[in-house]
């Protein structure tokens, strides 16, 4: 009987490895299941931009259909259920799929940390939904606003996502004339926490040339439906910010699918402990992606980051066949290729590979973030996709 591999997930992780899986595998090895909740791959790096312009959605999803191959069959539905003793993987509509090997890409969801009521009354932006849903909010409170009482928006967390959605609904005041007042919010001491002092300036310069007020050195402790409190005490009464929207990007954490499947994960995350091939506590099982955390030697993981995943699906597809036909498996570490940020209409790129100036910012920024985007779109769908996504990216 032929070898039955299973991929879970249609993010960078799960594509990217579709693609090297098909690629690696000979004829008759392996047959090759696809699972996602979406029949499309969204360019997620890029998603921001929806908040900004929901039309922007056809050029950011990429179906299914033009990724895989014929051979492969795809089956849509979200899973729930992961059976590793009886190698099935269980969607929700009851659907089940036998494996012989099977990887996790299922990608994180947002982590709120147990602050009170801010799950209950924040956006994230992990999905297209969740952008457009951002959208329409600030829209549809933009409408009712006044130069004398205009929408507060709030945004939580500094990192890329929340530097990102500041820029991108930055942009929609500016182009719509919209009396709107964005505050962006991180605990830490200063925007885009833990890197390096040169891009975290150039990117408050950025964010305050947009008129994103920054506001650094509190966490949120409490949101209601009507404001978000920051910091506060045993002996100090915390600081009230009302909000009209509110948008969380703090953290990331596991699927709460993944917490019963059988492997060995985070207790603290929920996020699955792979090794540097992607193999897990059971040897049928790869993880990757934001679903894992990928051995990287001394007690170190790779990022959960986009160019982390970009780079690992390919080996991981690579490993998939290997495991098919029962060759050893290879091993895979990280390389850091730089980093590129957009604000707005405006990005800023740092460390990138083979460019002589450490931090930049400008045109060659923005048109290295454009063709980042164009670059992987073309690698799993087509050039002439990739090509027409490019004004929007």
């Amino acid at each position: 009987m032929t070898t039955q591999v299973v991929v879970v997930g249609s993010g960078y992780a799960g594509a990217g490895a579709v693609k090297a899986f098909e690629d690696e595998v000979g004829e008759g090895e392996a047959e090759l299941t696809w699972i996602s909740e979406h029949d499309y791959h969204l360019v997620l790096h890029e998603v921001h931009r929806a908040i900004r312009n929901p039309a922007v959605a056809e050029k950011i999803t990429i179906p299914v259909d033009e990724i895989k191959s014929p051979e492969s069959e795809f089956v849509q539905g979200r899973v729930v259920d992961v059976d590793t003793d009886e190698r099935e993987v269980e969607t929700d509509d009851g659907t089940t799929v036998d494996y012989d090997y099977l990887l996790l890409g299922v990608g994180s969801t947002t982590a709120f940390f147990g602050i009170e009521g801010l799950k209950e009354n924040a956006h994230q932006l992990k999905s297209l939904d969740d952008a457009e849903a951002i959208h329409e909010d600030v829209r549809s409170a933009a409408a009712e606003a006044t130069r004398s009482d205009p929408v507060e928006v709030i945004v939580g967390g500094a990192g890329l996502s929340g530097i990102q959605t500041a820029g991108e609904i930055a942009e929609y005041r500016d182009k719509h004339r919209a009396p709107i007042n964005i505050k962006l919010v991180e605990g830490l001491d200063e925007v885009f926490p833990g890197n390096d002092p040169q891009i975290q300036g150039a990117l408050r310069q950025r964010l305050e040339d947009a008129d994103v007020e920054i506001l650094t050195g509190d966490f949120i402790s409490k949101a209601d439906e009507d404001a978000v409190y920051l910091g506060g005490g045993e002996d100090e009464e915390p600081e009230e910010l009302a909000y009209d929207v509110l948008v969380w990007t703090g953290g990331i954490t596991g699927q709460p699918e993944l917490a019963d499947v059988d492997v060995e994960k985070d207790e603290r995350s929920n996020r699955v402990h792979a090794g540097s091939d992607f193999t897990t506590s059971d040897d049928r099982v790869f993880a990757i992606g934001d679903t894992a955390l990928v051995d990287q030697g001394d007690d170190d993981v790779a990022p959960p980051t986009a160019q982390a995943a970009w780079q690992a699906a390919e080996v991981a597809g690579e490993n998939l066949a290997r495991a098919a036909r029962g060759a050893p498996l290879q091993s895979w570490e990280h390389t850091d290729k730089g980093t590129v940020i957009s604000v707005g209409e405006d990005a800023v790129a740092h460390d990138v590979v083979g460019m002589p100036i450490k931090t930049f910012g400008g045109t060659p920024a923005k048109l290295l973030k454009k063709s980042i985007a164009v670059r992987w779109i073309a690698k799993v769908s087509s050039a002439g996709r990739g090509v027409s996504a490019f004004g929007d990216m």
